[in-house]
């Protein structure tokens, strides 16, 4: 599989990537057995990148993953996780945050140099690592925390917390710095601040959704800042089609989505691609992504997505998923 480099950090990652929310037990139960079948089916087929994090089952999508990695060459895999949210034991519970039975644990929100070291540290644990690959800020902004905490957990991330990351990135601890988002307004303002390694967006840079053109990519050019792009399927909107009860970004599509994805489901038709496809290969094409995340619990759902990577594109459909 392809690799590209991340920013200016000598790491490399696989065009397609593996997204860890779903062995998380996002939205349902993903049993430990079929967990360890899907990893060892992205592995199998050439999958060397992984992204976790904390908030995905309290820890569970990461204890998952570290159980899998042990028996693997630390050198033969890069792995990502997220820091802004701090775990700590609690009582069990059968859902928090989305995530069906997670691991019994607490969370708070902590953006400051002690909180991104706890949860470093904590991360590695379960991760059974010393180092973590590349490590995002998770969620930090408005959109998650409203502007009232987003402006004080802002502060407490430019005022020490991006300080400890780069301690931890000096001393070999982790080898990039980036943001994990949904969102690219909060980006661009880090970006005024700090220069970032690489970024995670969520949804922002699709075949639907461009919100990232309008200032984000320029600036990811100027600062050599690479792009994981994950949510490429808009909350399942350009998986299924425009069906009935499809969502797009985490809520019952409008009529207005409805209506551009149709637009976008007949175009691709016409160049012979199914707009799964056209989704997928809309990312893996874009010259600002150095991987594409996949995030499923499902063997025949990595491997569906992992077909229609592997297809060749005629003139008119790479004309299509690149303009």
């Amino acid at each position: 599989m392809e690799t590209k480099p991340v920013g200016k950090t000598g790491i490399s990652v696989t065009s397609l990537s593996f997204g860890g929310a779903s062995i998380g037990n996002l939205g349902g139960i993903v049993s430990d057995d079929d967990a360890s079948a899907v990893l060892d089916y992205a592995w199998q087929s050439g999958i060397r990148y992984f992204d976790t994090a904390p908030h995905y089952g309290r820890g569970l999508s990461e204890q998952r993953m570290g159980q899998f990695f042990k028996d693997k060459q630390r050198d033969d895999y890069v792995i990502s996780t997220k820091v802004g949210r701090v775990l700590s034991a609690g009582e069990p519970m059968e859902e928090a945050d989305g995530f069906v039975q997670p691991l019994p644990n607490n969370v708070r929100y902590d953006y400051c140099a002690d909180g991104i070291r706890e949860s470093f540290e904590n991360s590695c644990e379960r991760l059974g690592t010393s180092r973590v690959d590349i490590i995002y800020v998770h969620d930090i902004g408005d959109l998650t925390h409203g502007a009232k905490d987003g402006a004080r957990h802002m502060n407490d991330l430019l005022g020490s917390g991006i300080g400890a990351l780069h301690d931890l990135k000096q001393s070999g601890r982790i080898g990039a710095i980036g943001l994990g988002v949904n969102e690219s307004q909060v980006c661009i303002d880090v970006m005024k601040e700090t220069p970032l390694d690489v970024i995670l967006l969520a949804g922002r840079l699709t075949l639907l959704d461009r919100q990232a053109e309008e200032g984000l990519l320029a600036l990811c050019e100027e600062q050599q800042t690479s792009l994981v792009l994950g949510g490429i399927f808009n909350s399942g909107i350009l998986a299924t089609g425009p069906v009935p009860g499809a969502w797009f970004d985490y809520s019952p599509a409008s009529e207005e989505i409805v209506g551009r994805v149709n637009i976008l489901q007949e175009k691709a038709q016409e160049v012979g691609l199914t707009l799964a496809e056209a989704a997928l290969q809309f990312g893996l094409n874009h010259p600002a992504a150095c991987s594409v995340l996949l995030g499923t619990g499902k063997v025949r759902s990595l491997q569906r997505n992992l077909d229609a990577a592997q297809i060749d594109l005629t003139d008119a459909a790479r004309a299509f998923v690149t303009s």
